[in-house]
């Protein structure tokens, strides 16, 4: 038999991104809407979807080999696996994101010592308690199945929340008392499987092309022709991710430059580049840049 990686994904809000970064990354998952077993280009790989809150305990179980889900969602099962490396993105771009204690906007509350003998909401009720528990405060924790915005004042005197960009919560008329913790996409693995040196290096590879695709996802690359009497004048105005790749050109007295710079100052910079002599300015989309 072939060998073959198990791996869970989650299902929901993070699999369109997970999926279009494994695509850049090179290998291709198609699924349909109700499957929660899609198929890979790759014939050594097995994907499982999941959803991310139960990743963790899948993973310890070894029903799975390694697995893609939040850190919050790990240390809330305190499911024992490993952690194999990060990945920064979520649904809505490349960031981490906070699970916030949040209150009304008219109420008294100001801190979370003011919610002492309080109701807090939320999905995170193991870490918050936990949470709670290392700030010396006495609260009522409780499992909300959704639409946990909406509970405050009636339903909880606060909550706690995952936010992006804390937009829903602004929506909602509340206001952040504290950030409970910072979340981010890990890759961890089984303890077990990744004795298998087989299992820890396809991983291992695996990570390596989506790291590179998460790197190249706020990048592009430049190509430009300078006459050699300019080339100083450009060299100066390129932040290159090493050191700009210069050669000669059949042209005598040209040279070719080709970069890697951040995609948003491209903008600012081309026009800068043609004012300091570049002809021919080419920018070019990156699926992967490999450290």
């Amino acid at each position: 038999m072939s060998n073959k990686l198990k791996i869970g994904l989650p299902k929901g809000s993070l699999q369109e991104s997970t999926f279009e970064l494994f695509r850049k990354a090179g290998y291709k998952i198609s699924s349909t809407s109700r499957s929660y077993f899609p198929t890979v280009n790759d014939e050594e790989i097995e994907i499982i979807l999941a959803r991310a809150q139960e990743i963790a305990r899948y993973v310890e179980d070894g029903v799975i080999d390694a697995g893609i889900t939040g850190l919050d969602w790990t240390l809330e099962s305190g499911a024992n696996v490993t952690t194999v490396d990060s990945l920064i993105y979520a649904k809505q771009g490349l960031r981490k994101v906070r699970w916030v204690l949040a209150a009304p906007e008219n109420s008294k509350f100001k801190t979370v010592q003011d919610l002492k003998g309080k109701i807090i909401a939320t999905e995170l009720v193991e870490y918050v308690k936990k949470w709670l528990k290392s700030k010396k405060v006495s609260a009522k924790v409780e499992f909300s199945w959704g639409a946990t915005e909406a509970k405050p004042p009636v339903l909880a005197d606060a909550i706690v929340e995952l936010t992006e960009t804390g937009s829903s919560l602004r929506a909602n008329n509340l206001k952040i008392l504290d950030t409970v913790l910072e979340s981010y996409t890990v890759v961890i693995g089984n303890k077990e499987s990744l004795k298998n040196q087989w299992k820890k290096g396809k991983l291992e590879n695996i990570i390596m092309l989506l790291k590179g695709a998460l790197a190249a996802e706020t990048r592009v690359g430049l190509k430009m022709n300078i006459q050699k009497s300019s080339l100083s004048k450009v060299l100066a105005l390129l932040p290159a991710l090493q050191n700009p790749t210069v050669s000669a050109l059949s042209k005598e007295g040209w040279q070719a430059v080709e970069t890697i710079v951040e995609e948003k100052i491209v903008r600012n910079l081309i026009p800068a580049l043609k004012k300091a002599g570049a002809e021919g300015i080419v920018e070019y989309p990156l699926n992967k840049i490999v450290y």
